[in-house]
């Protein structure tokens, strides 16, 4: 016969293993979080009178990525209503933008957003980069920030896009 002890203490256990693996499971969803390719992402199209807000934009490249790139680096973020900064480039190969372990801030104009959950990068060129992250200051809102530590591929909007799954959170941090 089962002692009723013994059914407590097991029920217990089951009750703490299966909260503790399912609390394992989402932070391992966001932890584990990869940027990926967006083929299909479109640049709104954006009048300048909408350009109500400024944002500072800082990137960190990582120290193993190449010394330095000459390649052309455009971002775009934004948050789910569809408002979206777009920055078409951002580096200089003549101010030394871009290189290893450094970070690089740039303010940008654009429409003014809610929370932000989207950021893409976009490299063309053949000297390749690896940013570590990217962080957004904008106006009324927490920093948002995006860790890549990946190379960008070339020719194609790579990045993280949180706004379906994370509404209502304010603020974005993948690692």
């Amino acid at each position: 016969m089962v002692n009723g002890k013994a059914i407590s203490v097991l029920c217990f256990a089951l009750f703490f293993f299966l909260t503790h693996e399912c609390q394992a499971e989402e932070e391992s969803i966001i932890l584990s979080s990869e940027p990926q390719e967006y083929g299909s992402f479109k640049i709104a199209a954006a009048e300048a009178a909408n350009y109500a807000c400024s944002y500072t934009v800082a990137i960190k490249t990582s120290c193993s990525s190449s010394r330095v790139t000459r390649d052309q680096i455009s971002l775009s973020f934004g948050d789910a209503r569809g408002n979206q900064v777009y920055a078409p480039r951002l580096d200089d190969p003549k101010s030394r933008t871009f290189e290893r372990c450094s970070t690089d801030t740039f303010h940008l104009s654009g429409p003014c957003t809610d929370r932000i959950c989207h950021l893409y990068l976009y490299r063309a060129g053949s000297d390749g980069w690896k940013p570590e992250n990217v962080k957004i200051y904008a106006p009324n809102s927490r920093i948002s920030t995006f860790n890549f530590n990946v190379f960008v591929p070339y020719g194609v909007w790579y990045g993280f896009d949180y706004c379906n799954k994370y509404n209502g959170d304010s603020t974005i941090s993948a690692v």
